[in-house]
Parts: structure tokens; sequence; C-alpha cells
């Protein structure tokens, strides 16, 4: 199967109409034509946290999203994309379950880290976790086993409870192996196309290391995992925030990446109302992309524009960020800040909002995502023109609830009637239906407050101009009857 170069839309599956069902009838309704790339279901199974980032499994959808009929329906018309979160399962599924009730006597208890796997008394060392990309405080959790009393600790990355609900899998064991074969097996039968490998690169555990992407260890499991997938027909996309070098190694070795590069390139342009930096970028990327703005987390900045952007800027922009509203993920390691205690992980907020709610600006931003190559993606908040959602943020005291707001019908149908979303659909459709977009691109060279880029392909081009001094955008291209056409976005 090949990955389709058309624009792909991301959403919950909850997050356009209030389940699965509603979802297949709005994108029926509104969007047949627009997301021709597929879409991208946030993750639709049972889970007990992280808004679905902590499955119980993968062979059921939650109930209150629908079914894989449900799935199955949205399939037939666009491809499907879900996440499986390789590195780790929620401490509620049955496999956890029964390791918490037999401990080292479950059928399960080899599927996870326990300590004694890492050192050989099980007890952790302090200098070897400082070493680690630390996502939360502690690198493991404690549990009591119900049939001994014994407390078994066992390897955790994420969770933001104590004990977490996110319980790292052992990719060494026998049992993770059939188990992920028994997932894309499911997959396969339920017309799934592509499939989001979450959190990859925390699969290896290697003391002396930071414990993320470890090398060469993790091109044996990727590998392995690509094989599987290619014999089903599925594809990959490895989602890796690390330096970009590491991503470039991806790509290297032939995996679609994301760019979590651009995001902040199109922002940094359109605030700063200079090109420089971004058109330096686009002439060395790698072209085997998915691009985006916006996500159901934020805006990158560390690790992946690590040595690429001056810490000193990035707070300016940063600063600007906050004072439209948005709110901070931050990196916890000392030892993964900048020197300068420069500790931005990411930017969380609606992409609207950030550009102060400026129509021209946003689509000028869109305009760049699209002429960049890659598979273009966005995010149901994006495609509405959503702002910041502090209420959302307030309520729930999570700070990416800003920009993950739910639109019920009514709310769909009121944003359709926005002019800002009727001239991105148009946008989009241009992007998909353009045949230039299958040929050659280049990065003109232009004025810093200019950008200009171009595709080519037999008797079509296609070249766009935007003037950052107004985040005016215009297209030239050349009709199917070979006539200039101007394009104002």
């Amino acid at each position: 199967m090949t990955v389709k170069n058309q624009v792909q839309l991301i959403t919950y599956p909850d997050s356009l109409g209030g389940n699965l069902k509603a979802l297949n009838q709005v994108l029926m309704e509104h969007f047949l034509d627009v997301f021709k790339g597929g879409v991208h279901i946030l993750p639709p199974f049972p889970s007990s946290g992280d808004r679905g980032f902590a499955p119980l499994t993968y062979l059921e959808i939650e109930p209150s999203f629908g079914t894989w009929e449900d799935i199955r329906a949205i399939g037939e018309n666009f491809d499907v994309l879900v996440d499986l979160m390789v590195n780790h399962i929620s401490r509620q599924s049955p496999y956890f379950q029964d390791f918490l009730k037999r401990g080292r006597t479950s059928e399960f208890a080899d599927l996870f880290l326990t300590l004694d796997k890492l050192w050989d008394d099980g007890e952790p060392i302090q200098e070897d976790i400082e070493k680690m990309f630390l996502r939360r405080p502690s690198p493991y959790s404690a549990f009591t086993i119900e049939e001994t009393s014994e407390e078994e600790k066992v390897w955790t990355t994420f969770g933001k409870t104590e004990p977490s609900e996110q319980i790292d899998l052992d990719i060494r064991s026998p049992k993770f192996k059939q188990l992920i074969i028994e997932f894309f097996m499911n997959f396969k039968k339920q017309n799934v196309k592509i499939v989001r490998l979450d959190a990859v690169g925390y699969v290896i555990k290697k003391l002396g290391t930071s414990c993320f992407f470890v090398e060469p260890e993790i091109y044996d499991f990727l590998d392995w995992i690509m094989d599987l997938a290619d014999s089903l027909e599925i594809d990959l996309l490895p989602e890796v925030h690390a330096h970009y070098t590491i991503q470039y190694k991806l790509a290297e070795h032939g995996c679609w990446i994301y760019d979590f590069i651009l995001p902040y390139r199109i922002l940094d342009s359109l605030i700063n109302k200079s090109s420089e930096d971004l058109c330096q970028y686009l002439r060395t990327r790698p072209e085997k992309q998915f691009t985006m703005l916006d996500c159901h987390d934020g805006i990158p900045v560390k690790p992946d524009l690590d040595d690429l952007v001056e810490t000193i800027e990035a707070r300016k922009l940063v600063d600007i960020c906050l004072e439209r509203g948005s709110n901070l993920s931050l990196i916890l390691s000392d030892k993964h800040k900048s020197d300068d205690g420069f500790d931005v992980h990411q930017i969380r907020c609606s992409y609207y909002s950030v550009l102060n709610c400026d129509d021209d600006a946003y689509l000028a931003a869109r305009a760049i995502q699209f002429f960049v190559p890659g598979i273009p993606q966005v995010y149901y908040v994006g495609l509405l023109a959503g702002e910041n959602d502090l209420e959302g943020v307030k309520e729930s005291g999570e700070g990416r609830e800003i920009n993950r707001h739910n639109f019920s019908i009514e709310e769909i149908n009121q944003a359709l009637d926005k002019e800002v979303v009727q001239r991105l659909l148009k946008l989009i459709r241009f992007r998909n239906e353009y045949g230039a977009f299958n040929g050659k691109f280049t990065v003109h060279s232009s004025l810093k407050h200019e950008v200009r880029l171009s595709w080519e392909k037999d008797d079509q081009s296609c070249n766009l101009f935007i003037n950052l001094q107004t985040n005016k955008s215009v297209i030239e291209y050349r009709n199917e009857v070979g006539n200039i056409v101007q394009y104002f976005i």
C-alpha cells in the first residue's frame, strides 16, 4: 500500500459530533472530497487515562465511541490511521491486572519490565536514572501483588498519577511480540491502512543511556515491526519527538517521519515577518514526512529544535505565544534542558489563536504547510478555526485541553459558515486535486519578508507567493487549457 499524497484529518473519535457514527456522518456530509488522504482517529480503544493513550486493549473499541463496524464504515471512504502505543499499555488492561493478582506466576508476567530485568537486585541506581530522558519524576511505579502481598516495581515512562496508569512493555519478551502480532492482525481485519507507532522512541531500556532512541537496538525493533506491517500491507508512521538528526536517521532507514520542526518554523516566520530560517530549512529537509501545524499536544520546541534555534529567540517567541493565551509543556530532566535553563517542550494552543485569529495569517500558514513536500495533516480544531479553549483548561486542570474542544453538530455547522473555514476547505481541495504536487518542489530565492515556493510536473505548475508583511497569499497555476490563473487564498 502507498500513502496517498493528499490531505488527512486528525480527530478524536468523539470530537466531531460525539461518537464514531456521528464522525462518519460529518465526514460524508461535509468532507468527502476534502480528506482524500484519510483520517487519523486518535485512540478509539478502551482506555484508563490520557484521553485514550492508556489503552486496555486494541481488540475492542470503547463502547461510548461505537464499534469496529463504525471504523470499517469510515474506512470505506477514507484510509483510516490509528495509534499503537507500542511502549506501554494500561494498568487496567487484562494483562497487567492478571500480573497484579498473581505476580511472577502470571502468564503475562514477562510482558512487563520489572526492575530486576535492568538492575541485578531490582534496586534502581540514581546515577543510571540521572542519565535518562524522564517524562515523569520517576521512571518506575510500585505495586502490591494481591496473592502474595509482595511489592513489585515496574517501568513506567509516562503517566501523571502515582502509580502510573501507563505500564511499559518489554519488547524482548516473546509475549510482547505475540501480542503485537495479534493487534496488527486485527487492524488488518478492520481495514486499518496506517498505524502510528506512538512513543516508539522509548521502547529500548539500556542502563548507561538516556533510554530514548537507543542505537542500534532501536533499528532492530523497527525492522521487525516494519516487516510485520509490510506483510499485512499496513504503512507505519513512527512518532518520535527528538533532536532533528534522529528524525533524519529514521528517514534514512526508510521510515515515514513527522515534520515536528515545521510548525515552529512557520509560526516564527509569520510572527517575526522573516522567511530566512524557514526557507533554509525547506531546502534541506527529507521529503518523506507527514506535516502538521497543530495536534492534540502542542507545537514542538525541545528537543525537536535543539541546535536549530537559539534559545534567546525561542524565549521571545514563547513569550508572544503566552501573551496570546498559550500554555506550556516543560522538560522535566535537568540534563535535557538547555544550558541556560530553557525547558519548553511544547507550546500548547490553537494555531488559529496563536496567530491572533488573523484569517490571512492562518491561511498563509496552511498554504506553506500544503506546499511543503509530505502528507499534510489538519487537526480538527484547526480545520474549524477553533480558538483556545481556556474554559476546558480551567475545568480539567489539563493544559492540553486548550486545543481539544469537542464540537457538537451545531458548532460544526456554525464553524463551516465562517469565511476562514471555507477558504481553508478551498485550499485543501486545490492541494488534493492539482497534479503538480506529485512533481518537483523548489524553494525560490526571495526577499526576507516573502515566501516563494513552487511545484512542477509535466505541463502543470503552481507557484505560492506570500507577503509576510501583509500575510496575503496567492497561488499562480497553469489550468487544464494551459492558461495562467491567479488564486488569491
